[in-house]
Order: C-alpha cells, then structure tokens, then sequence
C-alpha cells in the first residue's frame, strides 16, 4: 500500500447541482449522495477508497449510468470513471485484446478495434454510451448474446482497487500461480484464501441452486456457479480467474480501474428478414425454430414498442421494414463470409416458418444502411417504452428474467397468467435466441395500491423463475430492484454464502452497499411514489402534447442517449459532445427540472442551479426527435427563462438578439456605415462588454438594398414564364412566402432566388408585410413578446390558409415555429386557427420536393453536399432536401455533421463561443475542410452560414439559390 495515501483527501464536488444530477440512472429509483468524485488514475480510485474507510463513507462507481435496477444511485460517494478515466490503452492486433480504462465506451472501442477487423462482441443497446466499467459490473450481454456470450466471456484481466485501497490485477491462473496468490499477507490472499475455501466447502449447493447452466444471461447474486466450473474444483475446467466473479458483482466487491479484453474477428457479410407474427407464443415458438440454425441473433419486438415509434419522430423513419401492424416481430439476423449463402439461410427460414404456419410476413433485408435503421428501432424499444407517460411507466422489477430457450413459450403463459391476475398488461421484447425477454408490467406508482401490486408480483414471477430454474437476473443486474428476491430463486441457504463473498472481499461494507446483500425494500426511495409531488406552476406554453408542465418535467427516463459522443452520429446533445458533463446533457438539465419544480413548485423559476445546466442548451430541437421520450429542452428552457426574466429581467444581450427586428430598419438605412462601424475594434470591445457579443465574431453584414425594397420596386413585373403554357396569368396559384428578417436585411438574394423559382414554376407570389414569427423571443425566453407577435400574426396566416394558399418559409426555424411552437403557445379560441397554419406552413424546401416530383432532371452532373439545420432535422428531417435537389438535377450527400454549433444567437456570445467553436470542429469543419475548391454546399440556415464562414471561411449556398441557378 502508498502509505502517501492514507493523508490524501480526495476531490469531492458536494454542491447541490452535482448532487442532484447524480442522484438517479435509467431506475426507478433516486438517492441523493452525499458527494460525487472524479478520479483521474488509480491513485485516486485507491486515495478515495481509503478516504471512505477512514471516514465511514460508501463509494458507489459509476459510468454513463444507465443501469435498470438502481445500482448506481447511492447515498455515499457516487464515482463517475467516465470523465477521466476513458482511455484505450492498448489494442494488440496479433494477440487479438485491448486494454482499456473502466470509462471507455463500448462503440469508441469498437470503431478503434474496427481498423484492425476486431471487435468487442457485447452489443448492448446502449452502446453509444455504456462504459467498459459498467458492463462488467452487470456483465453485459446485449443484441447477439446467442453469439457472444456475455462481458464476463470476454473479460482477461481486471486490475482493481481493493476494500483496503490496495491493488490487485485478476487472470486466469495456473495451479502454482492461484497458491502463491493464497499465501500472500494481504487482503488478496485472503480473498483467494476464503473464496476457495468457500467453493470447495459449498460447490454441490451451489450447482444444484444456481440457475440451469444452459442458460447464457444466468447473472442473479455473485457468480459462484461460474468459479465451480474452474480448476482446481474441475480438473478439465479452465484455469481459476477471479475477474469472472467480478463481472456481474455491481461495484460491490472491488473497483475496477483498468481491464483486459479479449477481441473477435468481425464477419464481412450479414443478413436480416424479420418474421410478423399475430401472437407472442407464435413469436416464441419460431424463436425455438430459428436457434437451431446458428443466429447471430434473435430479437423479439412487441407491438407495444412498435406503435410507440409511429409517434417518435425518428424511429418513425425505421419502420420501413414493417407490413401493417403485426403483433409481434422477431429480428433475425445471420452472420458469415458468404453472402449467397446468407441469402439461401434467410429463404429457407422464410420459407419453413411460412409453411409451420407461423410468421405471416418475413422481408429479408441485405443493404448494410437500412439493417442498421431496423437495429436502431429495435435499440430504441427500451426508452420508448419508459417515456410512455405516467399512466403507462413500466418500472423495472421484473424485466431481465432468463429461462432456457425451449421453456420460453410455456414461461410466457406463466408469466401471462400472473399479468391476468393482477390486471396489468405488459411490454414483451428483447432477447428471444437466450430465452431472456424484458417484461415490463404496467404500473403507477404514484399509487400505493400499485406499490402494492408491484411487491406482490415481484415475489410471485420471483417464484416463477425459481420453477423454470431460471435467473432473475440476465444482463440489468440485481441492483435495489432484485436484491430483495434473490432468496426465492436461489434458496434461503445461498443468502449466507453471498453474504460471505461480500464479507469476504469488502467487510467494512463501503462498496455499493445494499446491492445483491442486504436490500433495502424495493419501494424505498423510489423516484417516483405517492409520496412525489408533481409540479403545479403557471407556464405561457400550454404543454398540449404532454398533457401539462408537470407531465413534460417528467417524460426523461434516464435512457442517456444525449450521452452519445459526436462519432456515434446524430445531433443530440452538442453541448454535452462538447463538454462530456452530466449537467449539459438532455438527461441532466431534465432531471433538475423534475427536482427542482416537483420539490419547490414556482421558486424553481429562480433556481441558479437549473439557469446554469440549460447555460449551454443551444435549443437545438435534437432532443425533440432523437431522445427516445421526445423530451423537448428547448421548449423547456425557453419556459423556465421566461420565468426567471419575470424576477430578474431581461439583459441588454437577450434584447438585442431578441429583439433584432426593432433595431434593423434603422441600421439598414446607412448599410455601410454599419457595417463599417461595427467592424471597429472600438465597436466589438463595446458589443463584448455591454452586450455579450464576442470580439472574435463578425455580426452579419446588411445588404445594400432589403429585400422589400426590391419586391416594393419589382414585385408588379415579376410574373415570369412558366413552364406549363396552358397556365395563364390569372390562372396562377397563389403561394405566400415568408421573408424573414435575416432574408429581408443581410441576405435578399435568397429571397430573390425563391421569388424568381416559383414564379417560374407558375406560381403567383406573395409576399407578407410582416418579417417576425417571434422565433428569437422564443429562443430567448421572451414568451410575452412571442405571444405578441402571434396574436398579430396568427389572423393574417390564417386567412392565407382559408384560402388555400402554401405559406413556404426559406429560413427552417422561422417556418418550422408555425408548426410547432405556435401550436402550443395559442390560446385554447385560437388552436383551430394554428393547426390550419401550421397545416399550410412548408419549409422551402418541403414545397419545392412536391413541386419537382412529377418532372425531375434526370441528368445530375453536379454534385451537392448538404449540412442540415438542427431544427429541420428534428421536425421534418433530410428526406426533402434531399429530393428537392436531386429532382433538380443534383447528385446529393446529406452528411451527418450533427449541429454547426451557431445556434442563431448562442455561438455570438462570448459565454459560449468556445464551445460553439467547439462544436463545429467535432464534425461540420472536418467535413468542410476536405472537399474540392469547386464543391457545392448547400447549408439551409442562416446561423449555419454564418458559423461556417467564421470556422472555416467555406463560401455556402441557401437551396433556392441552387434550385433557381438550375432551373431558370
């Protein structure tokens, strides 16, 4: 041991904002801690262990906390390695292992180990952000267990930081090697000494208890079972290796500081069909069926999960693959070297299924981009179901059992019967090829009857597994939701024996205390329960969708997929890609809200804790669509900053970006004098200190001429030929286009551009006198004033769309605030009217797609590359874009570069430049800086523009531009 150590302190952040937003996982449960470390090194881990020790703490490790059963809450010292400790240390090619820190990410591994044609195999659904230290503390198992076991079949070696703040390093040992490690005076001796003392005494108990060792996912207590199939208590075993026992053990025995992995060699060729079925047994019965033919996986999908994707705006776009509205589905994918002999396989079980008369649709899917969309929908089952609304949350107590494959069918109608009984119904998914699904019964438990109902269940489907020889727990771990029931279906005589491992390896009990030994009960500290308060406050949105203020605060189930980092693809989040802190994620700023309103109410408004996490949020709608609840953040900040203006009022920066439009008429008078004066130093030092803009950014410049003045001067001679000569003059239809204020004064040439392509396409235009949707006040927390606007602006829409009249917007959020904001800011009397708006409203680029569908260019001799807008991305996606220029005559790459980072005003201010900056270089500058002189980029928002001439200086262009120059 360092005895340097033992005088250490270790740094500890206990502010509240930390605290809270390490108070819950993806659980049904919530412990405030005491504090929360972020080690940097082993010595660290060991100082803060040691620290504990002396001063009667627990450590309860962490990852991207995104366990099931609650166990990574605690109410001690929460350790998050994730931060710090994400370094790969080593991939060794030849020898086929990686080393790596607890804090790596199973895809950022993976894409490493991918240059060399290796893999991790573990494939859980959340690997965009799971950690390396996290699956082996539930030894994680995922999607193609069928194929690659679980963690603990990959895991070498595991070095680890003992109860005492020693260290020690777990691998297999030969028979000299484990008798020297029993003689050391240390507390590794000693826990060799007494484990295999423990073994040998107990090894018959021990295997006649466990669960059936066919089944794969077997991970209820510690696993025992596992060390009885080792030398020296099985001679033909494998050599003895305590990192086995580790893998599953939930933090409760050691902390792992650095691990061994072995790699596989990845197949280059894949196929997937997807088998509808009218029922879950028949979906079960083909499951028995298709294991037999070597699946790499098999995964089943209930219609629960798949109609929670008609309304997820994008998995909404994966369900491609589905016909009509089976009841259930089963993923089926082969793996392999030979493609042809994929295809043969695929038919063959298509075939013989159909003839079993049990799948009533099969599609085989082979292109490598829409496999990945089927196993994105499947990957997002897990959240969907936990955002499905209080009335439909499915709490995780019952959700990871495993049975044998063939037992599945008849396991299931157990399982049914029970469900029947207590009059629930419940969500049936996952992994069918391992005989573990995750069932989730429906309940509320807000309600103490529910409480109730849920203990009650708990102990009877714990019963059920025991009948199956079954595991409780598969791959989620026993965490505080299980604990409880390990008895039942282990057996009153191996609590003792768990008991004593613990004992064993942490008597002091400092590790992750009340996990797998001695449980608190399942229903204490429950994030939610009758004892919760929902949040009763006056708010200016309305909140339609979610059914209130208090329902949208509470739609976050703690999934983490606003954890994902920038190489995972994708939008959200951008400010936590930049900063890797719990607190600018999605997850973090939700879990404040939910906190801070259900225990304050109203005084929430004025939470500095809450003001400082959404500092960063660019409300770039990414949550909207890719966060599996739909949780809307920017609508959500723009709510609680409302708020906090009533007490505290609007800065001067706030006013200027959110209030342009009063500013520009004047500005717009002298065009380059302004730009000439605010181009100053003098003029940037003063826009820095008085209003926040910073000094390294170039406020866009006003054009020599407005829009309107052009369209006041030319709008009367501006009807052009049209390219249908039995459209006549008054023939033409009417379209309105909305000139935006960033169109209107810096750029008018797109507006131009718009004007001369829609003309040409016979239409008539119109041009409103109005340049305000209220999107900077929006943006800005500025609610009254957008409501303002709308009052103004909502009768004048809506009398375009009683007419029959498209209203096409060129700027995406501008027009996109019609359709969505707009619907939930109006008063009740005025909704009719919104939705008719909003159901005329059209992107430019929207209109344009339907326009060119029935007369597309065939020839496409110009090659485009598009960087969408965030907003746009969200609430519509790519697909018209995409069309609209590719009918125009343009070989088209949509990239995936994830938000600019310019946010409209956000990237000006001198608070978030850095990472505004920061953000752009994560993906949208590389992708600029490597394309030909003569590349086109086609970039539909105005911040966006302007971010990329300030990054990168990459001249772009607005797609009416590039539709007009085409087409005229």
């Amino acid at each position: 041991m360092d005895i340097s150590l033992e005088s250490s302190t270790p740094d500890i952040h206990t502010d509240d904002q930390t605290r809270h937003l390490y108070a819950n996982d993806a659980s049904s449960y919530e412990e405030l801690p005491e504090g929360v470390a972020f080690p940097e090194s082993q010595q660290d881990i060991a100082k803060l262990v040691l620290w504990a020790r002396e001063n009667g703490k627990s450590i309860t490790a962490r990852g991207a906390g995104t366990s099931l059963a609650g166990q990574t809450t605690g109410g001690g010292i929460v350790m998050d390695v994730g931060r710090n400790m994400n370094q790969i240390i080593e991939i060794d090619e030849s020898e086929q292992f990686a080393y790596v820190q607890p804090g790596v990410i199973r895809d950022t591994l993976n894409r490493e180990a991918g240059k060399y044609n290796l893999l991790f195999g573990p494939d859980t659904a959340t690997t965009n952000r799971c950690m390396i230290g996290g699956m082996i503390g539930n030894n994680s198992c995922g999607i193609f267990s069928i194929k690659h076991k679980t963690t603990r079949e990959h895991i070498l070696e595991i070095d680890a930081v003992l109860s005492d703040g020693s260290r020690a390093t777990f691998k297999p040992l030969s028979e000299t090697e484990l008798a020297a490690k029993m003689e050391l005076d240390t507390l590794e001796g000693h826990i060799y000494r007494e484990i295999i003392a423990l073994v040998r005494e107990h090894r018959d108990q021990i295997l006649e208890n466990y669960p059936h060792p066919e089944i794969i996912r077997r991970n209820t207590g510690y696993a025992l079972d596992r060390l009885c199939e080792m030398q020296p208590f099985n001679p033909d075993g494998r050599k003895f290796n305590m990192a086995e026992l580790l893998c599953g053990s939930e933090g409760t025995l050691a902390m792992t500081t650095s691990a061994k992995l072995n790699l596989v060699p990845r197949d280059s060729e894949s196929i997937i069909l997807v088998p509808h079925f009218s029922t879950i047994r028949k979906a079960l019965e083909a499951t028995v069926e298709i294991v037999k033919e070597d699946p790499a996986a098999v995964e089943l999908v209930d219609d629960i999960i798949l109609n929670a994707t008609k309304g997820n705006i994008e998995q909404r776009e994966n369900r491609f693959f589905l016909d009509g509205d089976p009841k259930a589905i089963l993923i089926v994918q082969f793996d392999g070297d030979d493609a042809d002999t994929l295809q043969q396989k695929a038919e063959k079980l298509s075939k013989n299924l159909q003839e079993m008369k049990l799948s009533e649709a099969t599609p085989i899917i082979t292109n490598e981009h829409k496999m990945e969309r089927v196993w994105n929908l499947r990957k997002a089952g897990l959240g969907l179901l936990m955002g499905l609304g209080s009335e439909g949350r499915t709490p995780t107590f019952a959700e990871d059992t495993a049975v044998r494959v063939p037992d599945l069918p008849d396991y299931i109608d157990d399982f049914q019967k029970i469900l029947d009984k207590h009059e629930t119904n419940c969500v049936f998914y996952a992994h069918a090829s391992v005989g573990e699904l995750h069932l989730r019964p429906v309940i509320n438990l807000q309600k103490p009857e529910e409480i109730e109902k849920m203990k009650t269940m708990a102990g009877e489907i714990a019963d059920l597994v025991r009948s199956y020889r079954g595991s409780l727990s598969g791959e989620h771990g026993d965490g505080r939701a299980r604990a409880p029931y390990i008895e039942k279906v282990l057996g009153a005589e191996m609590m003792p024996l768990l008991k004593k491992v613990k004992q064993i390896w942490d008597p002091n009990g400092i590790f992750n205390p009340g996990k797998i030994t001695d449980s608190k009960p399942m229903e204490q500290d429950l994030r939610y329960s009758p004892s919760y308060k929902k949040p009763n406050v006056d708010t200016h949105f309305n909140w339609r969708k979610e059914e209130g203020f208090a329902d949208a605060v509470e739609l976050c189930n703690g999934a983490g997929v606003c954890r994902k980092l920038s190489e995972s693809g994708g939008t959200m989040c951008p400010s936590y890609m930049a900063t890797k802190e719990e607190k600018d994620s999605t997850r973090g700023r939700a879990n404040l809200f939910r906190q801070l309103f259900s225990g304050k109410q109203k005084e929430a408004f004025q939470s500095k804790e809450l003001k400082d996490a959404l500092g960063l949020c660019l409300s770039c709608k990414a949550c909207k669509s890719e966060c599996p609840a739909n949780v809307d953040m920017a609508k959500m900040k723009a709510e609680f900053t409302q708020g906090w203006h009533k007490e505290h009022g609007i800065s001067l920066g706030e006013r200027f970006f959110g209030q342009a439009a009063k500013l520009y008429p004047l500005a717009s008078l002298f065009p380059t004098f302004t730009n000439w004066i605010m181009r100053q130093p003098v003029t940037k030092e003063l826009l820095q200190q008085f209003l926040g803009i910073d000094i390294r950014r170039d406020l866009p410049t006003f054009a020599n001429k407005t829009f309107m003045d052009w369209w006041d001067k030319n709008h009367a001679n501006l009807t052009r030929p049209t390219s249908n000569p039995d459209v006549g003059q008054e023939s033409r239809q009417e379209v309105v286009l909305l000139i935006d204020i960033f169109t209107n004064y810096h750029e008018p040439e797109i507006g131009k551009a718009a004007v001369r392509f829609l003309e040409s396409q016979g239409y008539r235009v119109i041009v409103p006198d109005f340049h305000e949707v209220g999107r900077p006040q929006i943006s800005k927390g500025m609610l009254t004033h957008a409501k303002k606007i709308l009052d103004t602006n909502l009768p004048r829409l809506a009398n375009f769309a009683d007419r029959g009249m498209p209203i096409i917007g060129l700027e995406p959020s501008e027009i996109l605030t019609l359709r969505d904001e707009y619907l939930d800011l109006c008063d009740e009397d005025q909704v009719h009217s919104a939705q008719k708006v909003a159901n005329a409203s059209h992107t430019f680029e929207e209109f344009s797609a339907d326009l060119l569908a029935d007369s597309p260019v065939s020839t496409k001799d110009k090659k485009v590359f598009v960087h969408g807008h965030c907003h746009a991305k969200s609430l519509i996606g790519n697909s018209a874009i995409r069309k609209a220029l590719e009918d125009a005559g343009y070989e088209v790459e949509v990239w995936d570069t994830g938000c600019c980072g310019m946010a409209g005003s956000f990237g000006y201010e001198v608070s978030h430049y850095e990472v505004s900056m920061d953000i752009g270089k994560q993906r949208l500058f590389p992708a600029l800086k490597h394309l030909p002189e003569d590349a086109l980029v086609c970039v539909p928002g105005f911040s966006c523009r302007h971010q990329i001439k300030d990054g990168v200086n990459v001249q772009t262009f607005h797609p009416a531009k590039l539709l007009a120059e085409t087409l005229i």
